[in-house]
């Protein structure tokens, strides 16, 4: 049986992300939580991720299960033998060495087969070494008088507090705003829960870099390139959600998300030839639904 272990940051979506990875449905699989995982304090400190197992069900064996049941009733709808009469004693006086003969010329061909070969034991599998720790390259200090050096100076107090070693580089791009990407994060404890801990702190730097200034600026964060993956991600599950509204002929309605991450969907199929897209509902839960063209 196929098995594919994963983790993420709740059990949901390493269960969403399994089947994502097998193709399958719910259905086809059998789940085991290996891990539970932990929010942690607040959602920040300490959090810890959650770990399945998904395992692909066997198809059973139809044909071969109505055989047994065919053949069982058969053996049980036997009819009773019929009542001897006066003249069958001579003909089971023959019938005796005929199926003595057989008796003996079977006992012969299973004395002649030679006996099944020994199956070698398996030999265990050795054990993986432990991962080695990823070494974390200090960013360069940029000027803390800078947008880009308040926000890299504020995240790496933060981090620290969080007890999560991670590189803050930053950068400034042609319009003025500050891009952030914190490298070392392997176990996602800054992006949280559909990247809801990585938005958090997204708007606690912004608002220590735009204290007290006259001028907005606008401030990203990304970890581990979590921003990328999950717009990857979020593409290939919109055109899967659109084929399905095509085969179904119904409305498909997608799991709340924020406005980013709604963004994406629309964009992903504002070009579809079959399909259409628009959002509803109320912050928080505020979705997208995907619907046929007229």
């Amino acid at each position: 049986m196929k098995s594919y272990e994963v983790s993420a940051r709740t059990i949901e979506e390493a269960i969403s992300n399994g089947l994502e990875h097998l193709g399958v449905s719910l259905s086809e699989v059998t789940v085991d939580i290996l891990e539970e995982g932990s929010k942690g304090l607040f959602g920040l400190f300490g959090s810890r991720p959650a770990k399945v197992r998904l395992t692909l069900k066997e198809e059973e064996n139809e044909e071969s299960m109505a055989h047994a049941l065919f053949e069982g009733t058969l053996d049980e709808e036997k009819p009773a033998p019929k009542k001897e009469e006066k003249k069958a004693a001579p003909k089971a006086e023959k019938a005796a060495p005929a199926a003595e003969a057989k008796q003996e010329k079977k006992t012969e061909e299973k004395a002649e087969k030679p006996a099944p070969k020994a199956r070698k034991p398996r030999e265990p599998k050795e054990p993986k070494a432990p991962a080695e720790p990823k070494e974390i390259v200090p960013a360069e200090q940029a000027d803390r008088a800078t947008a880009a050096g308040r926000a890299q100076e504020f995240l790496q107090e933060l981090t620290k507090l969080m007890n999560v070693n991670v590189s803050v580089a930053v950068a400034t791009d042609e319009e003025g705003n500050v891009r952030v990407n914190m490298e070392g994060d392997t176990l996602g404890i800054l992006i949280g829960r559909r990247g809801e801990t990585l938005d958090a702190l997204q708007y606690l730097t912004s608002l220590q870099v735009n204290k007290g200034q006259n001028n907005y600026t606008r401030v990203t964060l990304d970890t581990e390139g979590y921003r990328a993956k999950r717009e990857e991600a979020l593409i290939r599950l919109a055109n899967r959600m659109a084929n399905r509204a095509q085969k179904t002929g119904r409305k498909v309605a997608m799991e709340p998300m924020n406005p980013y991450e709604r963004r994406i969907l629309h964009s992903a199929l504002q070009d579809h030839p079959a399909v259409t897209t628009h959002s509803e509902g109320e912050e928080p839960n505020r979705h997208v639904v995907i619907t046929l063209k007229q």
